[in-house]
């Protein structure tokens, strides 16, 4: 298994790996593929439209194919809203009793934060009033009270409460919600304070926050400890040529995480969680299928492998105490990838032992992390650094925080260097960030 820690400018071990390229290659892609290895030339997302010639074999596109269309146009399916279809789709503020409010609001000399919630996953009365509560208990005024919609996710009504010049933002839904408003407040300066709810609660997670005190996390706002942490960035091609850029929290991902998650039932999610998407997974397997990319980390040597699926991580924890990317941290500066690439059954055995066995367990015992030193396992390829473009045709399917984003035919994905400033309760343990 290659080091995640290594630093992003040392080659890494996949580098000279047998599936840079395939090994029934014809002699002119090992030629081109030897050439991009010792080129100093890098395709970056800025220069998404660079001229380069056309690559022979039709399962290992090159960058520029695989950003072109296919014989079939795949239209962005909506994102499923994080919200109510009664809802209206409009950016609304409502006030401490819940009534519709005028979206710009009155000025006030003192400090004032804005809540900004989703109705379905929290009592929203409660909160509001609870909010307001311990704001005037700090000397701070009454708060701003944003609703999400099904049109708006959170990061229209965030960019509103910001043009009220709010000292701080408390967000409370599922991981979309908090997604679309740390997104917004990404390199804002605006701290932000998050009050757990919903089924994932992964930033919360891989923060260590308390999970089931939303007192000690709204007084946080007020009177806790502030931490930078890194946000992520992906900017995403359609098979149709249209460009997006969005941000994520926690990590992103191509390929079979993806289809997990658009095969998730909402209805099992609402009544045992996250097991759901277990569920998700089980089903998504029976069609799974590798495909081709071609990959890029920032100042290194171009890559092809058949993969499953490639997650861009800036935190690595998941549900359940499962370490999907043990030493990934949230305020390194560092995007962590994992690859998965396994090969039949015993492949995904290796990818169920890596992620659950090795990352969860064995790292946490110096006799296991010398059987790990040993190990030569590549189902799971690990790697590290600023930036990774990645492209792949036809287009496959994205996920953004488990937002599911349609499909993509071509990813670039960068961390921003402590982009968001989050508020923790006083004297929060932040040492294994």
């Amino acid at each position: 298994m290659v080091d995640p820690m290594a630093a992003p400018d040392e080659p890494r071990d996949d580098a000279e790996s047998p599936e840079t390229v395939p090994a029934d290659a014809p002699d002119e892609v090992k030629a081109d593929a030897a050439a991009a290895q010792g080129s100093d030339e890098h395709f970056h997302a800025a220069r998404l439209g660079d001229d380069v010639a056309d690559h022979p074999r039709k399962d290992v596109p090159h960058p520029k194919d695989a950003a072109e269309p296919d014989d079939t146009i795949h239209q962005p399916e909506d994102v499923d809203p994080d919200s109510s279809a009664e809802l209206p789709g409009k950016t609304q503020r409502v006030d401490l009793e819940g009534e519709d409010a005028p979206i710009d609001a009155e000025t006030t000399q003192k400090k004032r934060a804005a809540l900004i919630y989703n109705p379905v996953k929290v009592d929203p009365d409660a909160l509001r009033a609870r909010t307001a509560e311990l704001s005037a208990e700090a000397g701070w005024a009454e708060p701003l009270f944003y609703e999400t919609t099904v049109d708006d996710l959170g990061d229209d009504v965030t960019r509103a409460a910001l043009d009220e010049k709010v000292d701080a933002v408390l967000v409370a839904g599922g991981d979309g919600t908090v997604r679309a408003v740390a997104e917004a407040l990404t390199s804002s300066g605006v701290p932000l304070t998050i009050i757990p709810s919903g089924t994932g609660n992964l930033l919360a997670r891989n923060l260590n926050l308390p999970l089931s005190d939303s007192d000690a996390m709204i007084r946080s706002t007020f009177e806790g400890d502030v931490l930078s942490i890194d946000t992520g960035i992906a900017r995403i091609r359609r098979a149709g040529g249209e460009i997006e850029e969005h941000g994520f929290s926690v990590m992103a991902g191509i390929g079979l995480d993806a289809a997990m998650i658009q095969n998730t039932r909402d209805d099992l999610k609402k009544q045992v969680g996250w097991v759901a998407y277990v569920d998700g997974a089980a089903r998504s397997l029976v069609s799974a299928k590798p495909f081709r990319v071609m990959y890029q980390l920032d100042g290194h040597r171009l890559h092809s492998a058949k993969v499953q699926s490639v997650l861009f991580a800036n935190c690595g924890a998941l549900q359940g105490g499962v370490a999907l990317i043990p030493d990934a941290s949230i305020a390194d500066g560092s995007l962590d990838v994992a690859v998965l690439q396994p090969s039949g059954v015993l492949g995904w055995l290796g990818v169920w032992r890596s992620i659950v066995w090795d990352n969860s367990v064995l790292r946490k015992f110096r006799a296991g992390r010398r059987v790990l030193e040993r190990r030569k396992d590549t189902s799971v390829r690990y790697l590290r650094g600023t930036g990774i473009e990645l492209a792949t045709a036809p287009a496959q399917p994205i996920e953004l925080d488990g937002d599911e984003f349609g499909e993509a035919t071509r990813v670039y994905t960068r961390i921003v260097a402590g982009g968001l400033v989050v508020a923790l309760p006083k004297g929060h343990d932040t040492s294994s960030l």
